[in-house]
């Protein structure tokens, strides 16, 4: 089904690039910025208000921030203070709660839900019904799988929020939990169905409940297979080291360019 635009609303002070496409029933809100050729798809909110909207009558919405070439897919809510970074994608019934920055070049499948104030950096991939708590981070080329999800209250119900880290180029299995306040290194590989509960270095493969450290990912041997670990030197569709090979892109300098 083409996209109609029919029934839209969009702020008049909202900020609307080149070619952006609309579906049916999208609400774009004050301070909205959506970049040049731009997908949002039916059914979609961008700039959602805070809760203070409703009660405070000099209420301002914050800045929101949808990169270029980003595809927004139906009934997705992304919240005022939000900074979204280009080539940015997400399945259908997303949420992305307020202030809560996300790199160029990311995915989040359907029904994942990104709390306030997160950080994630850039080309992560976030797989369907994944939970990312208010404060947590991501560091670059960071997977997380369906059903994963990362807290931050230590003794809930309480006041106190620490986040969780996930570190550059670590993978998360499906229904991984890692709990608050918990850094994952870089390179890591957490298997399925893991609660991690204490931090976990750089290149460790970790399993359990609750997880513990087995051994160096780059030891790991896999059947006909060779070292599958570290993961960039074999996977590269939609990275930006496709078809130069992740050791020569490394060498030319592009990993450093990654912010």
């Amino acid at each position: 089904m083409k996209l109609t635009g029919k029934n839209i609303s969009i702020s008049s002070r909202a900020k609307i690039g080149k070619n952006v496409q609309f579906g049916e029933n999208v609400v774009v809100y004050d301070n909205v910025e959506i970049g040049d050729s731009a997908i949002i798809c039916n059914d979609c909110v961008i700039g959602e208000p805070l809760a203070s909207y409703y009660d405070d009558p000099e209420y301002q919405n914050p800045l929101t921030i949808i990169g270029r070439n980003s595809l927004v897919r139906s009934h997705a809510i992304i919240y005022a203070g939000c900074m979204i970074g280009d080539e940015f994608s997400t399945g259908h019934r997303v949420t992305i709660r307020e202030n809560t920055i996300i790199g160029k070049n990311c995915s989040l499948g359907t029904l994942t839900d990104i709390q306030n104030n997160v950080r994630i950096g850039d080309y992560c991939r976030l797989h369907s019904n994944v939970h990312i708590s208010a404060q947590c981070s991501l560091g670059n080329y960071v997977f997380m799988y369906p059903f994963s999800v990362m807290t931050n209250d230590p003794f809930p119900p309480s006041e106190t929020i620490i986040g969780s880290h996930i570190g550059n180029y670590t993978q998360i299995a499906v229904h991984v939990v890692i709990l608050p306040g918990i850094h994952i290194g870089e390179h890591c590989l957490i298997g399925a169905s893991s609660v991690v509960t204490k931090k976990i270095p750089d290149y460790s493969l970790a399993t359990g409940n609750p997880a513990i450290i087995l051994r160096d990912v780059r030891k790991i041997r896999a059947l006909g297979k060779g070292h599958p670990y570290p993961w960039p030197q074999r996977f590269s569709r939609g990275m930006p080291w496709d078809k130069i090979g992740y050791d020569s892109w490394v060498e030319a300098g592009q990993e450093a360019k990654v912010e």
